[in-house]
Protein backbone atom coordinates (compact mmCIF):
# COMPACT_ATOMS: atom_id res chain seq x y z
CA UNK A 1 0.00 0.00 0.00
CA UNK A 2 1.28 3.46 -0.83
CA UNK A 3 1.54 6.14 1.80
CA UNK A 4 -1.81 7.80 2.41
CA UNK A 5 -2.10 11.61 2.21
CA UNK A 6 -2.80 12.39 5.86
CA UNK A 7 -3.52 15.94 7.00
CA UNK A 8 -1.05 15.48 9.90
CA UNK A 9 1.82 13.03 10.39
CA UNK A 10 1.62 9.72 12.24
CA UNK A 11 -2.10 9.20 12.83
CA UNK A 12 -3.43 6.42 14.98
CA UNK A 13 -5.41 4.38 12.44
CA UNK A 14 -8.24 1.91 12.14
CA UNK A 15 -9.13 0.07 8.92
CA UNK A 16 -12.87 -0.02 8.24
CA UNK A 17 -15.05 -1.32 5.42
CA UNK A 18 -18.73 -0.49 4.93
CA UNK A 19 -20.88 -3.62 5.33
CA UNK A 20 -24.48 -4.12 4.15
CA UNK A 21 -25.86 -2.98 7.54
CA UNK A 22 -23.96 0.33 7.15
CA UNK A 23 -25.57 1.25 3.82
CA UNK A 24 -28.62 3.53 3.86
CA UNK A 25 -31.42 4.24 1.41
CA UNK A 26 -29.13 6.47 -0.65
CA UNK A 27 -26.86 3.45 -1.29
CA UNK A 28 -23.89 4.81 0.66
CA UNK A 29 -22.61 4.59 4.24
CA UNK A 30 -25.04 6.15 6.68
CA UNK A 31 -23.74 9.26 8.46
CA UNK A 32 -24.29 7.67 11.88
CA UNK A 33 -21.80 4.93 10.98
CA UNK A 34 -19.02 7.51 10.58
CA UNK A 35 -19.73 8.75 14.12
CA UNK A 36 -19.52 5.17 15.43
CA UNK A 37 -16.22 4.62 13.61
CA UNK A 38 -14.81 7.84 15.07
CA UNK A 39 -15.80 6.68 18.54
CA UNK A 40 -14.14 3.27 17.92
CA UNK A 41 -10.85 4.77 16.75
CA UNK A 42 -10.86 7.32 19.60
CA UNK A 43 -11.29 4.61 22.25
CA UNK A 44 -8.68 2.39 20.58
CA UNK A 45 -6.24 5.32 20.50
CA UNK A 46 -6.94 6.14 24.14
CA UNK A 47 -6.35 2.51 25.12
CA UNK A 48 -3.11 2.44 23.12
CA UNK A 49 -2.02 5.50 25.13
CA UNK A 50 -2.80 3.63 28.36
CA UNK A 51 -6.22 5.03 29.28
CA UNK A 52 -9.23 2.72 29.11
CA UNK A 53 -12.82 3.12 30.25
CA UNK A 54 -11.82 1.37 33.49
CA UNK A 55 -9.18 4.08 34.07
CA UNK A 56 -11.78 6.80 33.45
CA UNK A 57 -14.03 5.19 36.06
CA UNK A 58 -11.16 4.71 38.56
CA UNK A 59 -10.11 8.36 38.19
CA UNK A 60 -13.73 9.65 38.14
CA UNK A 61 -12.79 11.69 35.05
CA UNK A 62 -13.56 11.53 31.34
CA UNK A 63 -12.91 13.51 28.20
CA UNK A 64 -16.46 14.31 27.06
CA UNK A 65 -17.42 15.64 23.64
CA UNK A 66 -18.51 19.25 24.02
CA UNK A 67 -18.95 19.78 20.31
CA UNK A 68 -18.52 17.52 17.27
CA UNK A 69 -18.16 18.61 13.67
CA UNK A 70 -18.02 16.36 10.60
CA UNK A 71 -17.38 17.35 6.98
CA UNK A 72 -18.79 14.64 4.71
CA UNK A 73 -16.77 15.10 1.52
CA UNK A 74 -17.41 11.91 -0.48
CA UNK A 75 -19.68 8.89 -0.10
CA UNK A 76 -18.26 5.61 1.15
CA UNK A 77 -19.72 2.65 -0.71
CA UNK A 78 -20.32 -0.96 0.20
CA UNK A 79 -17.06 -2.90 0.47
CA UNK A 80 -14.67 0.03 0.00
CA UNK A 81 -11.43 -0.29 1.92
CA UNK A 82 -11.07 2.77 4.17
CA UNK A 83 -8.62 3.90 6.82
CA UNK A 84 -9.66 6.24 9.63
CA UNK A 85 -6.91 8.28 11.27
CA UNK A 86 -7.04 10.33 14.45
CA UNK A 87 -4.81 12.85 16.21
CA UNK A 88 -4.95 14.85 19.41
CA UNK A 89 -4.39 18.59 19.60
CA UNK A 90 -3.11 19.91 22.94
CA UNK A 91 -5.90 22.31 23.92
CA UNK A 92 -5.31 24.34 27.07
CA UNK A 93 -3.51 21.67 29.13
CA UNK A 94 -6.13 22.01 31.89
CA UNK A 95 -9.69 21.22 30.82
CA UNK A 96 -9.83 21.07 27.04
CA UNK A 97 -8.28 19.32 24.09
CA UNK A 98 -9.28 18.45 20.55
CA UNK A 99 -9.39 15.24 18.57
CA UNK A 100 -9.27 15.32 14.77
CA UNK A 101 -10.28 12.61 12.32
CA UNK A 102 -9.66 11.92 8.63
CA UNK A 103 -11.21 9.01 6.72
CA UNK A 104 -9.36 8.02 3.56
CA UNK A 105 -10.31 5.67 0.74
CA UNK A 106 -7.31 3.36 0.33
CA UNK A 107 -7.74 2.79 -3.42
CA UNK A 108 -6.97 6.40 -4.35
CA UNK A 109 -6.20 8.26 -1.10
CA UNK A 110 -9.29 10.46 -1.40
CA UNK A 111 -10.55 12.02 1.82
CA UNK A 112 -14.10 10.85 2.51
CA UNK A 113 -14.60 12.63 5.85
CA UNK A 114 -12.89 15.03 8.20
CA UNK A 115 -14.06 15.47 11.76
CA UNK A 116 -13.18 17.31 14.92
CA UNK A 117 -14.26 16.93 18.53
CA UNK A 118 -13.87 19.66 21.13
CA UNK A 119 -13.36 17.74 24.36
CA UNK A 120 -13.67 18.85 27.96
CA UNK A 121 -12.57 16.94 31.04
CA UNK A 122 -15.46 16.15 33.35
CA UNK A 123 -15.89 14.53 36.73
CA UNK A 124 -18.00 11.42 36.08
CA UNK A 125 -19.76 11.59 39.44
CA UNK A 126 -21.12 15.11 38.94
CA UNK A 127 -20.82 15.74 35.20
CA UNK A 128 -19.07 19.03 35.96
CA UNK A 129 -15.94 20.26 34.20
CA UNK A 130 -12.78 19.47 36.17
CA UNK A 131 -9.06 19.74 35.51
CA UNK A 132 -7.44 16.81 33.75
CA UNK A 133 -5.74 14.47 36.23
CA UNK A 134 -1.99 13.88 35.83
CA UNK A 135 -2.67 10.53 34.09
CA UNK A 136 -4.62 12.34 31.34
CA UNK A 137 -1.97 15.01 30.94
CA UNK A 138 0.76 12.37 30.68
CA UNK A 139 -1.05 10.15 28.17
CA UNK A 140 -2.92 12.64 26.03
CA UNK A 141 -0.73 15.72 25.96
CA UNK A 142 2.42 13.70 25.36
CA UNK A 143 0.71 12.24 22.25
CA UNK A 144 -0.72 15.54 20.99
CA UNK A 145 0.49 17.28 17.89
CA UNK A 146 2.62 20.33 18.59
CA UNK A 147 0.62 23.53 18.92
CA UNK A 148 0.66 25.62 15.77
CA UNK A 149 2.94 28.64 16.13
CA UNK A 150 1.18 31.98 16.38
CA UNK A 151 2.12 34.34 13.58
CA UNK A 152 3.51 37.69 14.77
CA UNK A 153 0.74 40.29 14.63
CA UNK A 154 -2.00 37.63 14.42
CA UNK A 155 -5.18 38.43 16.31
Amino acid sequence: MTTLPWDHPDPFTLDVTPEPAHIDGLNHTNNAVYVQWCERVAWAHSAALGLTLADYQRLDRAMAIRQAHYDHLLPALLGEALTLGTWLLPGDGKLRMERCFQLLRRSDGATVLRGRWDLVCIELGSGRARRMPPEFLQAYLSAALPAAPVEPGAV
